[in-house]
Parts: C-alpha cells; sequence; structure tokens
C-alpha cells in the first residue's frame, strides 16, 4: 500500500510503498477514506514530542471501512464505517484505565505517533479504539471530529458549566466547539491572533459572539478560556480575561513555555487544567451529540501525496478548519 512515512524531525514525509498490514487478534483491518489533518501530527512531524515509532506513519483522524477483523474481534465486522482516533491502546488493567480514565494509562499508545496511522491506504487499529460510524454524513466532513471534535468537546466539558467562554486560537477544534457550545446556550468570545481578519469572519460565521486580538482581554469577565493554540504566552492572557473562579484550560499535547505570571492572576480561585488524550466515553458522547448540533466541519480535501502541503498549511496558520487527506484522492 501507499503511505506517507516519517523519517525523522525536520525531514518532509516520504511517500513510499510499504506492506499491507494484517490484523492480529482483537484487531481491524481498516481501508481509510480519510484523515484529518491534525496539530499533533505537526507537533510529532517538528520534533516536539518525543520518542515516535521509527518510521511511523501519522495520522489519527480516521475514517474508513473495515475490510477484515482478527480472531477473537468484537464488535465490528467487514463493510462497517468506523473512525480511529488519537489514542490506541490500553492496558485496561492499571488504576487509571480501571478508574474509567484511561486517557492517563502509563502504558497507552497514541494512533500516528507510536502506532501506525492513517496517512495510508490501510490501517489496523485496536477494535476496542474505533467507533462505528453512522451512514450519512461524509467521509471528510466526518474525519475532524475524531481528534479536533474528540479533544475540542472533552475541554469544553472541563470547562465546566461556564456560559461565557473564551477560545484562543480559532480553528480546527474551536470552530466544532464554538458550534456545541451555542448550542448549549453558552456565548462564545473567540480570540484571534492580531490582524488575522480571516479568522475574525471565521469565528463570526460559526457562531461567535464577540471577536477580538488574543493578546487584549474581551467586552466581559469570562467564566472560562479554553487555548488551543500552543502559546504559552496565552496563559497569563487567558488568566486575565477570566473572572474570579474561573478556570483556563489548555486543550494541547504541546504548549511553548509558559511565562512566569504574578500570583494575583491566579488570585481568587482562578485555576489552569491541562486536558490529556482523551476516552472512549468521550467518543461516544461527542458523536452522539455531533448530529443533534448539527456540527458542520470546515474541510479543505486534498490527495494522500499532498500530506507536506497541508502540515505547512497548518503550520503558517493559512488554514480554515481543518485539512483532510484522501489516500485515493
Amino acid at each position: 500500500m501507499r503511505a506517507m512515512v516519517f523519517d525523522g524531525p525536520g525531514r518532509p514525509l516520504v511517500m513510499r510503498d510499504v506492506p499491507r498490514p494484517e490484523p492480529g487478534p482483537g484487531q481491524a483491518l481498516v481501508e481509510v477514506s480519510a484523515c484529518g489533518v491534525c496539530r499533533t501530527d505537526l507537533h510529532v512531524c517538528d520534533g516536539e514530542l518525543s520518542h515516535p515509532r521509527p518510521s511511523v506513519i501519522p495520522g489519527h483522524e480516521i475514517v474508513g471501512r473495515v475490510v477484515a477483523v482478527g480472531e477473537g474481534t468484537l464488535g465490528l465486522a467487514a463493510g462497517q464505517r468506523v473512525g480511529i482516533p488519537w489514542l490506541g491502546w490500553t492496558c485496561g488493567v492499571c488504576e487509571a484505565c480501571r478508574a474509567g480514565r484511561e486517557n492517563l494509562c502509563d502504558a497507552a499508545r497514541f494512533t500516528g505517533y507510536t502506532l501506525d496511522g492513517g496517512y495510508a491506504e490501510h490501517v489496523v487499529a485496536d477494535a476496542r479504539y474505533c467507533f462505528v460510524l453512522p451512514e450519512g454524513p461524509g467521509d471528510a466532513e466526518l474525519a475532524p471530529l475524531l481528534c479536533a471534535g474528540l479533544i475540542g468537546y472533552r475541554s469544553l466539558r472541563m470547562a465546566g458549566d461556564a456560559r461565557r467562554v473564551g477560545l484562543y486560537g480559532f480553528g480546527a477544534a474551536a470552530h466544532i466547539v464554538a458550534q456545541v457550545a451555542r448550542f448549549q446556550g453558552r456565548e462564545v468570545f473567540a480570540f484571534v491572533r492580531p490582524g488575522d481578519a480571516a479568522a475574525r469572519a471565521f469565528a463570526l460565521r460559526m457562531g461567535a459572539t464577540w471577536v477580538g486580538d488574543s493578546d487584549r482581554p474581551g467586552p466581559v469577565p469570562l467564566d472560562a478560556a479554553i487555548l488551543y493554540a500552543p502559546v504559552g504566552a496565552l496563559v497569563p492572557a487567558a488568566l486575565r480575561a477570566v473572572r474570579p473562579g474561573g478556570v483556563v484550560v489548555c486543550a494541547g499535547i504541546h504548549m511553548s513555555d509558559i511565562p512566569s505570571f504574578p500570583y494575583e492572576l491566579l488570585w481568587r480561585e482562578r485555576s489552569i487544567v491541562s486536558v490529556a488524550n482523551l476516552t472512549r466515553k468521550d467518543g461516544e458522547e461527542f458523536l452522539a451529540l455531533a448530529p443533534k448540533v448539527p456540527v458542520r466541519t470546515s474541510v479543505v480535501e486534498l490527495p494522500l501525496h499532498r500530506a507536506n502541503e497541508a502540515l505547512q498549511a497548518l503550520r503558517e496558520g493559512r488554514l480554515e478548519g481543518a485539512a483532510v487527506l484522501r489516500p485515493r484522492g
């Protein structure tokens, strides 16, 4: 099969012919229809996440069809449309797994990082971590839901019952979360890079109540702020923007260093929390909620061999919504 392979930080992905994988016990072989390009893929390719599997195939916002299943695989059958997310395997027996916090499993493996992912024509996945998808929405439109949507949903849940929610960095995750937040009756305040007129217009189209520069406070105190931009300097800025008792949620897997800031910004029971991975429960809840909103994703489709172009566009902030690769496009 054809696949885009990661050979090390700073190097472009390389198209190669590699052996098609075979499903082992408890696994499914999936023919990839679409794979979203996520900022986490960028962190892997730029060397900001250490110790990827050698010559790994990136990609973890995967939509495809089951081709075959391995021995003892339950719950999946050939022909089913499935989604494969970032969290690809957990031990199931550690304290975190037994407590329903499998996202914190120390032995966890991750799609497109320590397991081969979806920048390929086929992928093998643990059947426990495949979500059966309904027929209807297009494969490309569904792909961003598998990470931008899932992590976005988890970060919104960690904002609690906040009514006024600030979103810092208006890309793939924020444009999905804005729709969910509005559906839930929340007000959305979008914070974008100064001078980014395209992002301002995009946020307003997605239902933001207000849009402004990320280095300035909003028009009213926020109940919560969610950071999707991996910029540590935004943490103190967000603390200034939230009311006493408010929360700042750091939603990325990687962030530049957070600069020092006066304790006064944190005082009066403001808090900072991070989001780590996702759970299957997150996936089940969000994928059931999305059609009720209904969530509409903004995507740019590209053939698989243009993966490096998609990553560069994401790196430079030139994407509105999400890029999605089509292995057979």
